[in-house]
């Protein structure tokens, strides 16, 4: 097996890598840093700025589509094209035409998901009804789509746990196959009685369905198990699995069969399989640069109308990736093309490319403007769940010159570089290291994870940071240690998280990443439409990065962790990494039990490993209550909630202070998600904190930073290298620390806020509590939630403001460099 890259581009891209810098003298000693460049549209350019850092420029002409569309097919005459939408928000059908893009027809569908296709006359239109466990069917009259009598394969979730992913039709046998990701199994389903004949058990996880030009055999990608199994329809039965690497999702054949190209999403890889032989041939690297961590996701693949070039969407690099694949011995790569925000399909339509765009490709104020949301049970389009709208992306097929321009706009779009990874700006002699290896000052990093909230909710009342009061929900008299370790240590007014909530939350607080599965599935679980919450280890290896989480990492670079509560649930580990390095005693995601009695669990385990003399170097907290309860009667009031998280917060770190290890010690303090919550620059902007001695004392920094960023801070600290392209490319926090320590301990604030005051009305509040489910952390809908806090506290007649959505951020202090306020102390 040979594997080619895209990176091993054309002559005329050389030049630009050069000057990119991927090439450059790494020793180089980087200038100070500059202020964080806000997101937004960059000024002289076509590009937008995320607020991750990444750019985005996306070739050709868009045209609105719907809630995350999973998958487009074409009409087998190649003149309509058809699109699912299964995102958060109302999920469709839509008809479009293939060559102008203009949108045809939209049916509406209670749930849908990924499988979508065509009947081979073009008649009959099939797309998957996702966890309600049928298949949507409807009639293609001209330019309109007419709804037929579903196919059902089971009870609506949660009576059966069925899931329909991929479909493929037999024309010839009229039968449909159906393909599922929660039972594991190939259904096939007999169009003309409407019954299924048969079902299969698969060994994992299934994705998608492809049927070969003969009709005897039928591919399907194994998401959970890095392999393609094959069904052979004649003697229906499946044969050897093809192995290929990790969440294998899309497919696309040959003409004639005889290659199959498989996306592999948590691999940066497309497999390219002989169908004759049942092995892999070529593993095509779709990444921007050679060994590149995980980030690519490649979740969509499309060969040209003669089969001379394969077409891959990389989702998370928003690219395609292009190869010529005409020696099926030899592959060889072209370039890239932009595209919009996380691009979810790819598409030929004769010599025109068809882009699916599942974030798309511009801001989106809030539709409710000022008005105060009342969309109790989150209908509203207000949510951050429906806030990206996506696009459909068209161009023609771009030949060499046109494509050297694209390539050389992907690479100006990113961030990340193999530079940036090895050596990310780091002025020498800072307790953040320059490179992976070195030795800092800091042994020990005390990580941890809170959630839900924005910064206007807990720090909105601090005159020295970009808030607004009027937004603040827990200020400093409910929160006296959080407002203390600002003016102590560092405020970081310009943070933002990379996750939407906390499904993706956790992963990105633990990995700097989340997966094509944790982001195509949490949509139909937070919706309400069905699905386990599958997203901190409980699925295995379809919910997990390939090359695991900050533990994994840990572990392989011979550094020592102890988890307190995090990827714990009900007691045990949902990993097996965690398994032997977590404390048993300590409690996880409960809202019945205090933050406070669990800061006492940490400091009699801290006390005696440092007895022992086994501190690990990485211990990751979790401290949750500052979610709270809402206004449920009888349960603790937010306010109490805040004050008891707040307390132990302030508890933990004196208690660290005063021990022999905080001269070598470093707390990281992040949020999981902000959830929803108000906030007058972005919903996405949350509140960071960092303490020890090596943290600069009462200073404001107001360069934009990311979780991705604090990760990278962390791993470089502890020697870890960078867990994905994310944290690779972020901006490590280290204009926040300082070379000479402060070793004078923190002294905790009392509580100034009862912590024993429970909710006592029935009110309208109240009663919508009652339905919430407060068993996981986001199982209750977020915006209807916050809108119940915040009636909790400001009564219940108050109108929570309607938070601000913008994909991409247009507001913020108009001073963006650091400012002192006074010297170290």
């Amino acid at each position: 097996m040979r594997i080619r890259s895209t990176f091993r581009l054309v002559a005329p891209l050389l030049p630009f890598l050069a000057l990119l810098g991927c090439s450059g003298n790494t020793n180089q000693k980087p200038a100070a840093e500059a202020p964080g460049a806000l997101p937004g549209p960059i000024a002289g350019t076509t590009q937008t700025r995320l607020p991750n850092g990444w750019k985005l420029s996306p070739a050709g002409t868009a045209t609105p589509l719907g809630d995350l569309p999973l998958n487009l097919q074409l009409s087998p005459d190649g003149r309509l094209a058809a699109v699912v939408n299964a995102g958060w928000g109302q999920n469709s059908v839509q008809l479009l035409d293939a060559a102008s893009g203009q949108l045809l027809d939209t049916r509406v569908v209670p749930a849908a998901w990924a499988g979508l296709a065509f009947a081979p006359d073009g008649r009959t239109l099939y797309a998957s009804g996702g966890q309600h466990n049928r298949v949507h069917c409807f009639r293609v009259e001209g330019q309109k789509l007419q709804p037929d009598s579903a196919l059902v394969l089971g009870e609506k979730w949660p009576k059966q746990k069925i899931g329909v992913a991929g479909l493929a039709v037999d024309g010839r046998r009229q039968q449909l196959y159906a393909v599922t990701r929660e039972d594991n199994s190939l259904y096939t389903i007999d169009l003309k009685t409407r019954k299924t004949l048969r079902t299969l058990k698969l060994p994992a996880e299934a994705y998608g369905a492809l049927l070969s030009p003969d009709g005897t055999r039928l591919y399907i990608s194994l998401w959970g198990g890095h392999a393609v199994a094959v069904y052979d329809t004649e003697k229906q039965q499946l044969l050897a699995p093809i192995p290929v690497e990790s969440h294998p999702n899309d497919l696309a054949l040959s003409r004639d069969g005889r290659r199959l190209f498989v996306a592999n999403a948590n691999s940066n890889s497309v497999s390219v399989i002989d169908t004759r032989a049942g092995r892999v041939t070529e593993t095509l690297n779709t990444a921007l640069f050679p060994n590149s961590p995980a980030g690519s996701t490649p979740d969509g693949v499309a060969l040209s109308a003669d089969d001379t070039q394969l077409f891959i969407a990389n989702a998370d690099n928003n690219c395609l990736a292009v190869f010529d694949v005409r020696d099926p011995a030899a592959s060889r790569p072209l370039g890239f093309v932009p595209t919009g925000w996380y691009p979810t399909v790819v598409r030929v339509a004769g010599q025109q490319l068809l882009v699916v765009n599942g974030k798309g490709s511009t801001s989106l104020a809030n539709p409710n403007g000022p008005n105060p949301i009342r969309d109790v049970g989150e209908k509203g389009a207000g949510y951050i769940g429906g806030l990206l709208k996506s696009s459909l992306s068209r161009l023609p097929v771009p030949d060499a010159a046109a494509l050297a321009t694209f390539s050389a706009q992907v690479y100006a779009n990113t961030p990340f570089t193999k530079a940036r990874e090895a050596a990310p700006e780091v002025p020498a002699g800072n307790p953040v290291p320059q490179r992976v290896g070195e030795a800092s000052p800091i042994k020990h990093v005390f990580y941890i994870i809170k959630e839900n909230r924005t910064y206007d909710q807990v720090l909105g009342d601090l005159p020295a940071g970009n808030g607004d009061a009027s937004l603040c929900l827990f200020p400093e008299k409910v929160t006296p240690n959080h407002h203390a370790l600002t003016r102590e240590f560092v405020l970081l007014d310009n943070f933002y998280v990379d996750a939407e909530v906390s499904a993706d939350g956790h992963n990105w607080s633990t990995a700097a990443y989340a997966t094509d599965f944790v982001e195509k599935t949490w949509p139909s679980n937070y919706s309400g439409r069905g699905g386990e919450y599958d997203f901190e280890g409980n699925k295995g290896e379809v919910a997990e990065p390939k090359d695991g989480f900050l533990w994994d990492y840990c572990l392989r670079a011979g550094r020592t962790f102890r988890s307190y509560g995090e990827f714990v649930f009900q007691g045990k580990p949902t990993t097996p990494s965690i398994a032997a390095n977590y404390c048993k005693e300590y409690p996880g995601f409960n809202m019945k039990v205090k933050d406070v009695d669990r800061e006492k669990v940490w400091e009699a385990d801290f006390d005696r490993l440092v007895a022992a003399g086994k501190l690990p170097n990485l211990s990751v907290i979790r401290l949750p209550n500052d979610h709270t309860y809402g206004a449920r009667k009888g349960e603790l009031h937010p306010w109490s909630y805040a004050a008891d998280n707040d307390l132990a917060l302030g508890r933990l770190i004196e208690h660290l202070s005063q021990s022999p290890v905080w001269k070598e010690s470093v707390v990281m303090i992040v949020e999981d998600d902000a959830q929803n919550g108000p906030d007058h620059v972005d919903a996405h902007r949350s509140t960071a904190y960092l303490v020890g001695p090596y943290i600069r004392r009462h200073a404001v920094v107001h360069t934009a930073y990311t979780t991705s960023g604090m990760l990278r801070t962390l791993e470089l600290i502890l020697g870890l290298p960078p867990m994905s392209q994310y944290d690779a490319a972020a901006l490590p926090l280290w204009a926040c620390f300082t070379a000479k320590p402060n070793l004078k301990p923190y002294t905790l604030r009392p509580a100034t806020t009862p912590q024993d005051v429970r909710n006592t009305a029935f009110n309208a509040p109240a009663r919508r509590a009652l339905k919430f489910d407060m068993t996981r952390e986001d199982a209750a809908p977020d915006l209807a939630f916050n809108e119940n806090i915040w009636q909790a506290i400001r009564g219940e007649h108050s109108h929570m403001p309607a938070p601000r959505r913008a994909a991409f951020l247009r507001e913020a202090k108009a001073e963006h460099e650091e400012e002192e306020e006074g010297d170290d102390d």
